[in-house]
C-alpha cells in the first residue's frame, strides 16, 4: 500500500484540544496556527497536562476575528484578535518561560486571565507568540535558524496508524490516537516504520526526522475528560520501546521545505 497522510493535527493552545483541518500550511513554526498560545502560571511559566490534565478539555475554536475557547458547562471565552492573528490590544510583549527557554510573548489580558484562573485555581494567564518572537530548536539536532512555537521541543511530531494499531493490540483497552497529540498521523506503512525514515515528502513540503519522540505522562489523560488514566500506554510502551531513560513513540521532524499539506496527499520516503 502507498503511504498517505490520514490526518493533520492543529493544536492553537499548548496543552488544549487540537483540531483537525483537512489542509494546513506547513510553515517555519510548524504547522499554521500550532501552539502559538500557551498557558502559564503567576511567575509566567508554562503549564501543560502533566500538571495540570484538566487543560485536556479546553477546545479552541478559531472565529471570525477572535479565537473562542470552550469548556462543558462554563461560559466561552473569548480573545478579540488582531491584524497578526495575536490578541487585539495587547501591550508590550513580555518574557515567558517554556522548558529551558525564555521568549517575549504577548498577554491576552485579565479576562482570559480570570476565565483561566477560575479553571485551573490558580493564577494564570494566556499568552500569545508573536512573528518577531524566535524560539530556536535545540542546536543538538537541528540547523542554525530553525524555530518552533510553544511545543515542547520539535515543530512536528509523526505517527504512524500501524503503530498505533500494534500498540493498542499489546494494551488492556485501546487508546484514540488524541493521548499522543500529533501533527501528522500516516497510513499504508507497517508499525514503526517511521522509526527507519529519514527524510520525506508531502507535497511540496520537504521534512528531515530527527529524533524518536520520548512519551511522559501526557499519555496517561483522558483527552475526553480531563482526567489522569492510569499507568497505560506507558507501561505497555516500557516493556518493549524503551530507549536510555525514555519511551518512545512516534518521531520529532524538522521541516526542510514549507508547503500545503492536504489529507490523503501521499508521503515519499526520500531517504
Amino acid at each position: 500500500m502507498p503511504v498517505t497522510l490520514a490526518a493533520l493535527h492543529v493544536y492553537p493552545v499548548k496543552g488544549c484540544r487540537g483540531l483537525a483541518p483537512a489542509a494546513a500550511w506547513a510553515g517555519a513554526r510548524g504547522l499554521e496556527g500550532d501552539r502559538r498560545w500557551m498557558v502559564v502560571d503567576g511567575a509566567g511559566r508554562f503549564v501543560s497536562q502533566r500538571t495540570r490534565p484538566r487543560l485536556a478539555v479546553v477546545a479552541p475554536e478559531p472565529a471570525d476575528g477572535a479565537l473562542v475557547l470552550r469548556v462543558p458547562g462554563r461560559e466561552a471565552l473569548v480573545v478579540p484578535l488582531g491584524a497578526d492573528g495575536g490578541p487585539a490590544g495587547a501591550g508590550a510583549p513580555s518574557p515567558v518561560a517554556v522548558w529551558r527557554d525564555t521568549v517575549a510573548a504577548r498577554d491576552a489580558g485579565a479576562a482570559a486571565a480570570a476565565w483561566f484562573g477560575a479553571l485551573l485555581g490558580e493564577p494564570a494567564r494566556l499568552v500569545f507568540m508573536p512573528d518577531d518572537t524566535r524560539r530556536a530548536v535545540d542546536p543538538s539536532f537541528a540547523a542554525s535558524g530553525d524555530i518552533v512555537s510553544f511545543a515542547d521541543g520539535f515543530p512536528w511530531l509523526l505517527i504512524s496508524e500501524g503503530s498505533l494499531a500494534d500498540l493498542n493490540a499489546r494494551l488492556p483497552r485501546p487508546l484514540p490516537m488524541s493521548r499522543f497529540r500529533p501533527n501528522l498521523v500516516v497510513s499504508g506503512c507497517a508499525p514503526y516504520a517511521e522509526d527507519g525514515w529519514r527524510t520525506l515528502r508531502i507535497g511540496e513540503a520537504v521534512f528531515r526526522v530527527v529524533k524518536p519522540c520520548a512519551r511522559c505522562a501526557v499519555t496517561t489523560v483522558d483527552q475526553e475528560t480531563g482526567e489522569p488514566d492510569g499507568p497505560e500506554p506507558l507501561r505497555t510502551l516500557a516493556r518493549y520501546r524503551r530507549v536510555g531513560g525514555g519511551v518512545m513513540f512516534g518521531q520529532n521532524l524538522l521541516a526542510e521545505k514549507t508547503g500545503e499539506l492536504r489529507v490523503g496527499a501521499p508521503v515519499e520516503i526520500v531517504d
